[in-house]
């Protein structure tokens, strides 16, 4: 039975209805000039107006008026966009296109019967990626048998497994047996006069694949006069879920995490992570209508930054940086440069360590294909998208690539591998801590 019948609708398939429906007013700030085509990677790829936020906008409107069907070509615009927000950058109206596609996701996933396979494998990853006990268990025997996959995958010994299997293991992250039993020191004091009380989101795969990115944001925030904390009891931020569609899951965690970060009394919660912190600074949305969280969701994201923001906020840095000598290509993670409008900040940073010669990638608007889980479940486009963008990157013949955002080092990784390179990839955060204890 369709959930329209469930819900006593007619079993008509109609697109929305219900709770977390987009915002009619949000779709009417889109005036279809047609300024967001170029920043589409969808577009970019197809040359289809339906694949474009204006297209995309369109069927929105069409489903809030009943005008559309929750069809499988409907939902297929939907899932092909990376949410990466370049079009939020380019629109001269404002169009506030992040909450539209967390909506209609959240109608698709609530009212829309996928396939078994894809119902399946979206199932398995959300009772994964968002629990690190969990996820700790799955990714421990990546330790033994990572290096071995990667052999198997340079051979094409993998092209006989299906798609999505084959790109979740060329994304799978390579830890080591300490990375995955670090856990983060919950208290750190600040080197010299405190200047400033900061939490640390220590993340999902961010704590268990790269940990020593955690732990380099601990040492530089504290090397700069940062008393640090990172609670044990935080869990998942919900990103994931969120761009995902399952917003019921992603409230559910964003809870957790503002009850846990209050008690913390902080004046600045720090994120190392570029989805992540999208989606912290947006919770005030994301419980618009909740009066019992609505308040709470919007102090929590009054405090959250990224760490880059943090260390331009605080001042003159007191650590004095010693010289790294290396090409850097610093590559824009799409949700801390378009959805969060942070461009500036990671660059100034790098560039003030002596030695450092900072390039920017061709296209460095559009997405590497990385997009939460979309390289996972949309893996043809996200497959092409990063290897466009390891092109660009592999032009300016770069010693060290820096992002942002952990899912862009996996995909660019991957990417480049396939196009034959072995790139060292690292969070902007470990160079300045590099920098700093002169390693």
């Amino acid at each position: 039975m369709s959930a329209a019948t469930d819900a006593g609708l007619p079993a008509t398939g109609v697109a929305f209805h219900g709770a977390d429906q987009p915002s009619m007013a949000l779709i009417d700030a889109c005036v279809h000039c047609g300024f967001c085509l170029p920043s589409c990677p969808t577009y970019v790829l197809w040359n289809e107006e339906m694949d474009t936020p204006r297209g995309r906008v369109y069927l929105m409107k069409a489903g809030l008026e009943g005008r559309a069907e929750m069809s499988s070509t409907f939902v297929s615009h939907f899932d092909a966009c990376l949410g990466c927000m370049a079009c939020v950058t380019a629109c001269p109206s404002g169009v506030q296109y992040g909450p539209l596609i967390e909506h209609t996701r959240a109608q698709i996933e609530r009212h829309y019967t996928r396939p078994l396979g894809d119902r399946l494998f979206r199932s398995l990853l959300f009772a994964l990626l968002p629990y690190p006990g969990r996820l700790r268990l799955a990714m421990a025997p990546l330790v033994i048998l990572g290096p071995i996959l990667r052999a198997l995958e340079r051979s094409g010994a993998l092209n006989m497994l299906p798609r999505r299997i084959r790109s979740v293991i060329a994304m799978a992250p390579q830890p080591s047996l300490g990375s995955l039993m670090t856990r983060a020191p919950e208290h750190t004091p600040a080197s010299g006069a405190p200047r400033l009380t900061a939490a640390v989101l220590t993340g999902c795969v961010q704590r268990l694949a790269f940990a020593g990115v955690n732990q380099a944001t601990i040492d530089v925030l504290a090397a700069e006069g940062c008393t640090v904390e990172a609670p044990a009891a935080q869990g998942c931020c919900g990103a994931l879920a969120l761009h995902a569609g399952n917003i019921d899951q992603a409230r559910g965690l964003a809870r957790h995490n503002i009850e846990v970060f209050e008690k913390s009394g902080v004046d600045r919660i720090v994120v190392n992570a570029a989805g992540c912190g999208s989606s912290m600074k947006e919770y005030g949305e994301l419980f618009h209508d909740d009066p019992a969280w609505a308040e709470r969701a919007r102090g929590f994201s009054a405090k959250v930054r990224d760490v880059s923001e943090v260390l331009m906020e605080i001042g003159e840095p007191r650590a004095q940086r010693h010289p790294i000598a290396a090409r850097v290509v610093y590559h824009d993670a799409c949700h801390l440069a378009h959805a969060q409008g942070v461009r500036a900040q990671p660059r100034s940073l790098l560039a003030a360590i002596p030695g450092i010669e900072l390039l920017s990638p061709a296209d460095a608007e559009i997405c590497c294909g990385s997009a939460g889980i979309y390289n996972l479940v949309q893996p043809e486009p996200a497959a092409q998208l990063g290897e466009r963008k390891a092109r660009h990157i592999a032009a300016l013949k770069p010693d060290i690539i820096a992002t942002g955002n952990p899912g862009c080092t996996l995909q660019i990784a991957a990417a480049g591998r396939r196009l034959g390179y072995d790139w060292k990839i690292v969070h902007p955060i470990e160079l300045i801590d590099r920098s700093i204890k002169g390693e």
